[in-house]
């Protein structure tokens, strides 16, 4: 964990800062560097014992897109990345070709150009906050979940949070961040928000239903990382609900091609049958044969390191065979939420199950007996992670709500009549970020497969931070103003990143300036030094003009 904060501080059961930051996930790190490099005074508060989100408690590696490397996210997740490959070269027993790689993959997974273990990003995240927590500027409430919020009209005064043993602390701050994985301070502050799929009429967009689908939510992921030792037996007892998640098959509209637990699913993008494997014996995939998902999300790939430094590759199972839809985790009772988990975790536990015991093998047999859990990777005794992977939020009611229209390839030519080779995303005047991905949607629980379209390498408009109404309460993560259908591009790592440093960034040149946020985005000349003050602490706001497509 971070470095302790004076004794008596923690005693306090009310705490007084400039920004406070609910939830101490990537977007919320982000939002806390952020505001903390502008002098402002933070307290940030985090559901588990790991801050991070993505990157840490839930176990899910980096997915970036192609330019990373070069452009395409701040300076400050750019420095995040750098130090992830400086901690290999420092703490692990490197080989010397891969020690000497710039661009180092640790795990060398598919997925990513630098797809690693959770606890090195959680070393790497917690030594950027560590110098303003041993200066006093900042505060981390670890185990910390928001209960209720003080309004003063449009205006949030005060959050309460619970620690996991049943203590109340009261955050006040002129600024309060909403960094929680869903949205959560919304209900509590009584903010205006959307949930699940919006409708055609309400949008506009290409891919929208008719009708509108509230509940409609994309899956959630229970991840977990495993390795392999030959010979060896690490079978797990059967869980509870194996049977029936062995037996499951989806529901889906269009349909799904197979059982859940298979090597069959549906292809993303045409929905027609796709096949891949698992081969944990296996350094790569076979040319030109299925994608071999062991290799997929590995975030250890032993061959980057001294003989002996390793048993085994490690690898994270965050794939379409434990999504689950059968339910949701917000706008539901707690006793609903917690039923879902529960399940969500048993269909992580029967697919770890199933592939050491009954899974086909590439040579004909059943399931590989060796594959073991690391609870270690994940920091818990179950080996699952401590939270689970969250696609989609609450999403506020904005000044400006990015749609399909926006960002998506095919809907940007028929609104512009351009063609592929020329068609842009749409420029944003407040721009406060850039970000590229697919909209990306998984299966849902309203019963759809996959939504899954070519979008533009896109900016993030500063409206899509700013509430209708409400003024001192700043989005921070998958809670901006996007749609159901936006949010698939919006919501992975580098972008969720640029989200909330653009979040805390905003929350401290309000406080510098004494104007609010709603009133910088509408006066140009406002606008323009909060852009400049962006752009100076390394935020792009615009892709070159020569991005590959």
């Amino acid at each position: 964990m971070l470095l302790s904060v004076p004794a008596s501080l923690w005693a306090a059961r009310e705490h007084a800062c400039d920004v406070a930051i609910i939830g101490g996930g990537t977007g919320g790190c982000a939002a806390a560097l952020g505001a903390l490099r502008s002098g402002m005074r933070v307290v940030m508060t985090e559901e588990t014992d790991w801050v991070g989100g993505q990157l840490t408690s839930q176990l899910v590696p980096p997915d970036e897109h192609p330019w990373i490397e070069n452009f395409g996210g701040t300076q400050l997740y750019r420095t995040y990345r750098d130090n992830v490959r400086e901690y290999y070269r420092t703490h692990f027993r490197l080989t010397a070709e891969a020690r000497a790689r710039r661009h180092l993959n640790p795990g060398d997974g598919s997925v990513s150009r630098i797809t690693h273990e959770p606890r090195v990003s959680l070393a790497v995240i917690e030594a950027l906050l560590a110098p303003y927590v041993s200066g006093g500027q900042l505060m981390v409430l670890h185990e910390h979940r928001p209960i209720r919020a003080e309004i003063n009209g449009d205006r949030v005064r005060a959050v309460t949070v619970k620690s996991r043993s049943g203590l109340e602390k009261t955050v006040i701050a002129p600024y309060f961040i909403d960094a929680t994985e869903q949205g959560d301070l919304l209900p509590l502050t009584k903010t205006e928000y959307v949930t699940g799929f919006e409708s055609r009429k309400q949008t506009g967009e290409l891919h929208a239903p008719e009708t509108a689908q509230p509940a409609n939510i994309q899956a959630f992921t229970v991840c977990f990382a495993v390795d392999h030792l030959e010979g060896e037996d690490h079978t797990i007892d059967k869980p509870e609900e194996y049977a029936f998640w062995r037996d499951y098959v989806p529901a889906m509209k269009p349909a799904w091609p197979d059982k859940l637990l298979s090597w069959k699913m549906s292809n993303p993008i045409t929905l027609e049958v796709r096949n891949v494997s698992f081969d944990p014996t296996s350094a790569a995939g076979q040319p030109g044969g299925p994608l071999n998902l062991f290799i997929y999300r590995r975030i250890a790939n032993k061959r980057n390191h001294e003989p002996g430094a390793y048993r085994s590759d490690i690898s994270l199972i965050n794939w379409p065979q434990n999504d689950y839809w059968l339910g949701n985790l917000h706008e539901v009772s707690d006793a609903e939420a917690a039923k879902h988990l529960k399940r969500g975790k048993q269909l992580s536990l029967s697919l770890l199950y199933w592939m050491q015991t009954e899974a086909p093998r590439p040579d004909g047999g059943q399931g590989w007996k060796g594959l073991r859990i690391r609870t270690d990777a994940a920091g818990t005794e179950d080996g699952l992670a401590k939270y689970p992977y969250i696609r989609e939020s609450r999403r506020i009611q904005a000044e400006f709500t990015v749609v399909e229209e926006h960002v998506g390839t095919e809907a940007r030519m028929k609104k512009t009549g351009k063609s592929r080779e020329e068609v842009t995303a749409e420029p944003f005047p407040d721009s406060v970020g850039v970000g590229s991905y697919r909209i990306d949607l998984h299966p849902s629980s309203g019963g759809d497969n996959y939504v899954d379209v070519s979008s533009l390498p896109f900016q993030i408009p500063l409206g899509a931070l700013i509430p209708k109404r409400m003024e001192n309460l700043i989005p921070a993560s998958k809670n901006l103003g996007v749609t159901h259908i936006t949010n698939g591009c919006y919501r992975l790592h580098p972008v969720e990143w640029n989200i909330g440093e653009s979040a805390g960034a905003l929350a401290a040149h309000a406080i510098k300036t004494g104007h609010r946020p709603r009133r910088i985005r509408n006066d140009a000349k406002l606008l323009a030094e909060f852009q400049q003050s962006l752009t100076t602490q390394g935020v792009e706001l615009a892709w070159p003009k020569t991005t590959p497509r």
